[in-house]
């Protein structure tokens, strides 16, 4: 979609709280990689419609989409969010605190994969919401899968790597092929998973959203026999 279009679509939003604006333009000026304006739309919208009361969190950084989802879940809602890189989770934790929602978020430090193997609330988070390594998302996926409820949501940002993912492997650079690889491997996992009815939406650098089919209905797939047109 070209500037001028977004331009106009981000005139409609409405303003968020005075402090989001200002961790927003705090990530601009100190390059970290926050969520674009299409995706705090598009969570925003799935926080309000789906009023998950637990979210999971998978990429902290500073605290700014752990924050804006808290501003539109439900009350009661407790989000918990995992961040290993240790110069941002002070950062944070001062954030959640100076928001006045350390109550409701909990900041969970370490690696990804160990964290989220660690976690026993199996098939209780309404939402989860992917937005760490992009290498890794493949990896994390067994236990995602474990951890969303049966009616929850799986909101995987920034699959198509700002366009690098419809490009063959040899046309990506050397350093940028094992992502390439595993995010086209994360994308076919989730489209083809009985388990999973996925969706691939081209907005901001997408997005993926997965939610879990009926145990009947995947029954249903796996007993299929395969058919033909003669």
């Amino acid at each position: 979609m070209n500037e001028r279009m977004l331009t106009f679509i981000h005139s409609f939003d409405s303003e968020k709280p005075a402090y989001l604006a200002a961790l927003e333009r705090y990530a601009r000026e100190t390059n970290v990689p926050i969520i674009r304006p299409q995706m705090q739309s598009l969570l925003r919208l799935l926080v309000t419609w789906g009023r998950p009361m637990k979210i999971l969190e998978v990429g902290t950084a500073i605290g700014f989409s752990a924050l804006l989802m808290s501003e539109y879940a439900p009350k009661g809602c407790h989000i918990t969010t995992i961040e290993k890189y240790e110069k941002r989770i002070p950062i944070a934790k001062e954030n959640f605190e100076k928001a006045q929602k350390s109550d409701c978020i909990t900041l969970l430090e370490g690696d990804a994969a160990e964290v989220l193997a660690s976690l026993k609330e199996d098939g209780t988070f309404d939402l989860i919401f992917m937005d760490a390594a992009k290498g890794q998302y493949i990896n994390f996926l067994p236990d995602i899968r474990r951890l969303l409820s049966p009616k929850g949501l799986l909101v995987s940002d920034n699959i198509l790597q700002d366009g690098e993912l419809i490009e063959s492997k040899y046309a990506v650079i050397r350093r940028n092929r094992t992502i390439h690889n595993r995010m086209r491997a994360y994308l076919y996992e989730l489209t083809h998973c009985e388990e999973l009815e996925t969706t691939i939406l081209p907005i901001a650098d997408g997005v993926t959203l997965s939610a879990k089919r009926d145990a009947q209905v995947v029954n249903k797939i796996g007993d299929e026999e395969e058919w033909t047109i003669k």
